[in-house]
């Protein structure tokens, strides 16, 4: 629906003969087609692998006030609009929690963004232990969409969501995994590997 409407626009206008609008909206449309991209994605590593829940860029890994128990290090990655949106679970597990939290839409890539603005927080007992993410609404985001229910179990890399517009993801990675990436790496939801628990 939100491709179609400015593609079909788009071609009324051309057979209007009104080009500049006709590649204005064919423009806009090209756009949302590359934002509402859905790739199949395979996670790199074994079950011990936990993967990126979101695209984007890894603005920071630090110790955070708001981390749960185990899980000191709050990964943070920034979706700028030219990302795709599909959020994935980071690894295989049962949901045993969710809370959503309304809150402001200020810039997703802000510090204060992971604490003050609207977002879900979604835990995900493994095997090997809780993990806990947050989808985060940035400035653009206007709806924040989580698919599964408490109780359900996943799949790492399994789609669970997205954010529309810029946005960002938080992951809390436990204290006693391996991180695989720093700040300004690049990262795929679903298949980059973000941390790997120890033997």
């Amino acid at each position: 629906m939100f491709i179609l409407v400015p593609t079909a626009l788009a071609a009324v206008a051309a057979l209007l003969g009104h080009w500049i609008l006709a590649l204005f909206l064919f423009a806009i449309a090209l756009f949302l087609l590359s934002f509402f991209r859905d790739p199949e994605r395979v996670p790199e590593g074994g079950e011990e692998t936990i993967v990126s829940p979101a695209d984007g860029t890894v603005l920071s890994v630090a110790t955070a006030p708001e981390a749960p128990p185990g899980s000191s290090r709050r990964l943070s990655i920034f979706m700028s609009v030219f990302n795709c949106h599909v959020n994935r679970a980071p690894v295989s597990g049962e949901i045993s929690d969710y809370e959503y939290s309304s809150g402001r839409l200020s810039a997703a890539f802000r510090e204060k963004a992971s604490t003050e603005n609207e977002q879900n927080r979604i835990t995900l007992s493994s095997e090997r232990g809780g993990v806990t993410f947050k989808q985060i609404a940035g400035a653009l985001a206007r709806r924040i969409v989580f698919y599964p229910r408490v109780g359900e179990r996943l799949w790492r890399g399994q789609r669970i969501g997205m954010i529309r517009l810029g946005s960002r993801v938080d992951l809390f990675l436990p204290d006693d995994a391996e991180v695989l990436v720093a700040r300004g790496d690049k990262v795929k939801a679903g298949r980059t590997a973000v941390a790997r628990w120890k033997a």
